[in-house]
């Protein structure tokens, strides 16, 4: 193993994570960790919840995660996606009008009825940046049906690219029905899920994304503000995301909010009240970013280590990280981690290809290995000169002789 202890390479390569604090499993608030004065996570009123650093993806708290939940209208988050991904491809584009059909009419579709609405009418003409709004801010049921019928052709082609992407994401437990979430047999979703669809959302579809801050859409001089209470909290820097409440999911909210270089997201379901689930959001948010941050300790094609290399065009190769590493980590013990290195094979043997992996970073916090990242080599490394390979054959055979 390699170590790199200095001060400067630990001011550098400052990281670690919060495995060993055994998120896993929870304390209560009245335990404390007196090594990093953590408390433990605050109760939360809601049937399942989850926190994690959206950079990093650590989780920092969870009860019932991955429990499959009626999503409701937290489905409109991947509805919202899939519209992203289709004007970043340029297959629809902002100003396209839309004119919105009979299906998307909540006076001729019941089970509309009492839901959320933009008040669309057939035969309107809307362009596509409204009807984005009219789903993300108004939560407009219609909306998402117009969008579904433009981008896909039908409803029930849209939902196939719902599903898709959550193939795509990786999400294990979620399967969509419906474009808009009213409660329908086979859809279900969960905390975990949701908090990895926001993940998307903020880092694929970036111009999307910018519309969940805003507070208030008009549209036919109807006013209505963004459910999210949690963006007029002037306590916390949210800008997203998305709220949904049926009487089979209960309250629901997934939130996210910044602070520094610092991203949470959180996904509170099956609250018990309107005002509830901002209050447990705002709970957990506030308990991650006053006990934890976010560090950045390697960045992409920055070297971090260099090793010998025989048969190569040169003597040593440069190794690093083929990713930016974010860790999360307790706040204030920054000067307490350390890291060092392990290669896979005592021997590094050209040729050797940009990105191979050749061995482990392990980051260490109180003696212990909490996060670990692929070694990877900067840049390709071919073979020597056919001379060159000979002297390194005799060298690299003493060595093995002697040692």
């Amino acid at each position: 193993m390699n170590n790199l202890t200095s001060y400067h390479l630990i001011k550098r390569l400052t990281a670690g994570s919060l495995i060993a604090l055994s998120l896993t499993s929870f304390a209560h608030a009245d335990d404390v960790n007196i090594k990093t004065m953590i408390p433990g996570v605050p109760d939360i009123d809601a049937e399942a919840y989850v926190l994690i650093d959206y950079n990093s993806g650590k989780v920092l708290a969870e009860k019932n995660a991955d429990a499959r939940r009626d999503p409701a209208s937290l489905t409109k988050m991947m509805t919202s996606y899939v519209i992203g991904q289709a004007v970043k491809a340029g297959k629809i584009h902002q100003d396209d009008i839309v004119t919105v059909g009979k299906d998307a009419w909540a006076t001729g579709n019941p089970v509309f009825k009492g839901s959320s609405l933009m008040f669309l009418k057939p035969g309107d003409r809307v362009p596509v940046s409204q009807l984005t709004r009219g789903i993300v801010l108004q939560s407009g049921n219609d909306a998402c049906v117009a969008m579904a019928d433009y981008v896909a052709g039908s409803q029930d082609a849209f939902v196939g690219l719902m599903n898709n992407y959550v193939k795509a994401i990786g999400l294990q437990n979620t399967h969509f029905q419906t474009v808009h979430g009213l409660d329908a047999d086979g859809q279900y979703s969960s905390a975990r899920d949701m908090a990895l669809i926001g993940q998307a959302l903020i880092r694929d579809v970036p111009d999307e994304y910018a519309v969940y801050k805003e507070k208030e859409f008009t549209f036919n001089n109807i006013r209505q503000t963004n459910r999210n209470g949690l963006l007029w909290d002037t306590s916390l820097q949210v800008d997203g995301i998305k709220t949904g409440h049926t009487e089979a999911a209960g309250y629901n909210l997934v939130a996210s909010a910044t602070e520094g270089q610092m991203r949470l997201i959180s996904a509170v379901m099956g609250g018990h009240t309107y005002k509830g689930r901002e209050t447990e959001s705002k709970k957990l948010l506030t308990w991650g970013f006053r006990f934890f941050e976010t560090v950045a300790p390697l960045k992409a094609g920055k070297e971090f280590a260099s090793e010998p290399v025989w048969f190569g065009n040169s003597d040593r190769v440069q190794l690093g990280v083929e990713k930016d590493v974010y860790l999360t980590i307790p706040r204030g013990r920054m000067k307490d981690l350390k890291a060092s290195y392990t290669l896979s094979n005592t021997e590094l043997h050209a040729p050797l290809t940009k990105n191979q992996v050749v061995g482990t970073i392990n980051f260490q916090l109180d003696g212990k290995t909490v996060e670990q990242h692929p070694l990877v080599v900067l840049n390709d490394m071919p073979e020597g000169g056919f001379l060159g390979r000979i002297v390194d054959y005799i060298k690299l055979m003493f060595h093995h002789w002697f040692g």
